[in-house]
């Protein structure tokens, strides 16, 4: 594969090299979310901050964490893994925002995701359609005992991924509309719990490349809801959902901790 860093050390898209990022990494959509983020860590510096990829690293329980914004959807997240994972890193949780789908998932609530609907195109270039989207159980487990630990109201589930944001949130307007609504019905009544856009290419990848992964959202609102005409205000703080996948990162450190 050509060197498109010219030899810099440096990976092309996220702009740090190995000696810039932990082997724990989470990984949120919106760069503006790393600080955040970062604000948990112990001494943490910000490492890159190239495009999309805005990379601050620091330190969990003495261990040497990142965290390195995606941007939207399955193409970046993507790109974002697979040069982390060039630069060493092994386990991966993903933090986002979601649409809830089932009636009993509330705005403010975390979801969790047990695996994911492959509504997207990143991952037809990395797997069969027959292969399923799903994250690392030990990652999955790590999320539910933090959202249990901080008392956090939460759902596990199948949640659906997609390109088109907009494609879920006014489908009748497009020329592919009966479609996008066939399907979405066809999700709900299979009980995927939520929508999102990385997830299924997180997965994906993470199954490719041998590393672990999970991911965690906070739900901002969910239309179903709105249809059913109950109680649905909006939730934008994500500060809930970035502790829990901190409090998750730190049980995996001392799980593997305790496994050497």
């Amino acid at each position: 594969m050509i060197d498109y860093a010219e030899g810099t050390g440096k990976q092309y898209h996220i702009g740090v090299g190995r000696e810039d990022v932990g082997q724990y990494v989470i990984m949120p959509g919106d760069p503006k979310r790393c600080a955040k983020i970062a604000a948990y860590f112990d001494d943490a510096v910000l490492v890159g901050d190239n495009r999309e990829y805005t990379t601050y690293t620091g330190y969990l329980n003495g261990v040497k964490v990142s965290v390195t914004s995606t941007g939207i959807g399955g193409p970046s997240a993507s790109i974002a893994m697979e040069e982390l994972v060039a630069c060493g890193a092994h386990t991966f949780v993903r933090i986002g925002t979601c649409g809830g789908m089932q009636l009993d998932v509330k705005s403010g609530d975390i979801a969790v995701a047990t695996g994911a609907i492959r509504f997207e195109g990143t991952t037809k270039e990395y797997a069969p359609i027959e292969f399923p989207a799903v994250p690392t159980l030990e990652v999955v487990n790590a999320l539910v005992s933090a959202c249990d630990k901080l008392g956090v109201s939460h759902h596990e589930g199948v949640v659906q991924c997609k390109d088109a944001f907009y494609g879920q949130h006014r489908p009748e307007t497009l020329p592919n509309g009966q479609e996008l609504l066939r399907k979405w019905d066809a999700w709900v009544r299979l009980g995927a719990i939520a929508s999102e856009m990385e997830s299924a290419a997180l997965f994906i990848v993470a199954a490719y490349l041998k590393v672990r992964v999970g991911s965690c959202f906070l739900v901002v609102a969910n239309q179903e809801r709105a249809k059913a005409g109950l109680d649905n205000p909006q939730v934008h703080d994500t500060d809930l959902a970035i502790r829990c996948a901190v409090e998750a990162l730190r049980i995996l450190i001392e799980n593997d901790k305790n496994r050497k």
